[in-house]
């Protein structure tokens, strides 16, 4: 075990027979800018993990926090957020329509995402990260959830993060892979079985306060993704095996905008690291529940 696994959450030496404490960092497009918030709360407060487990834009997420896992490092994830906007990740153009028409595989390259993965993430392949990393995807072909922990950063990201129809999927050895949304979004149960006793799970939510439909294909896929991620999170939740503890930080509730929306990242960030920071000092921590906001309602 290497020293930055020997820690406690708390970041202090890791005491015998302490469990192992896993971050599992869910997806849900744009409302990945909501575990920003998440993670400098828990960051302000010196909670940090022995392993990381990211699916879909959790993954992103994951990939950056695992190699600068401070609050220096939350604090120019938040930056990379904040400058971000729908067409650097869903460079949506009239020669991708046409091309998709045509019975291209996908709607929109992946260089966006290849980008701010290369660009930003401070090294190059998962087992060089400073926490111990996994990137959950699914092999297209077989339906299984795939744990990615070595090789390539770029691909693995690229390859949890590739929606259906939006982005091709990668091909990692024998496999191709799609995002790890369509299998194991919240992969708690993964978490698990690479020997975590304790979870500490990032939801994004879902919109919950909007008053019709998302406007637009992809709008309206990832919104409805986001509601069966919730579903999904709670089903996993209630069959995980009574000896694992977890805590589950509440999304952003009520929730406006879409997983398609980068225009509110700067209110979300901020809202997340004021309700995260009151949970966690109300004792969230030590609560095995599931939140209400995970359940299924609406504001309208």
């Amino acid at each position: 075990m290497t020293a930055e696994a020997n820690r406690s959450p708390q970041g202090g030496p890791r005491e015998a027979g302490q469990p192992k404490t896993a971050l599992v960092l869910a997806g849900g497009g744009s409302l990945g800018s909501v575990q920003v918030g998440m993670l400098r709360a828990l960051a302000a407060r010196g909670v940090r993990p022995d392993l990381i487990v990211g699916s879909s834009v959790g993954a992103l997420n994951a990939a950056y926090y695992a190699g600068m896992p401070t609050a220096e490092g939350v604090e120019k994830l938040a930056g990379i957020w904040r400058s971000l906007r729908r067409q650097d990740v869903f460079p949506i153009t009239f020669r991708g329509l046409i091309g998709f028409v045509r019975r291209r595989d996908c709607l929109v390259a992946a260089d966006g995402v290849r980008a701010l993965v290369e660009t930003h993430v401070p090294y190059r392949n998962l087992e060089e990260a400073r926490i111990p990393l996994h990137v959950v995807a699914t092999d297209l072909l077989s339906g299984e959830a795939v744990v990615l922990s070595e090789g390539p950063v770029a691909s693995a990201v690229l390859a949890s993060t590739a929606i259906p129809a939006a982005f091709a999927p990668v091909r990692i050895g024998d496999r191709y892979l799609a995002d790890g949304a369509i299998t194991c979004n919240t992969p708690v149960s993964i978490a698990a079985a690479l020997g975590a006793q304790r979870l500490i799970v990032l939801p994004t939510g879902y919109a919950c306060a909007l008053e019709a439909p998302p406007r637009g294909a992809i709008a309206n896929a990832l919104h409805a993704l986001t509601l069966l991620i919730a579903r999904q999170l709670v089903h996993e939740l209630r069959g995980l095996d009574p000896h694992i503890a977890y805590a589950v930080v509440p999304p952003l509730c009520p929730l406006g905008g879409t997983p398609y929306d980068f225009s509110q990242t700067d209110k979300l960030i901020d809202r997340a690291t004021e309700s995260t920071g009151a949970w966690l000092d109300g004792g969230g921590l030590a609560r095995r529940e599931i939140p209400r906001q995970m359940h299924s309602h609406a504001h309208h």
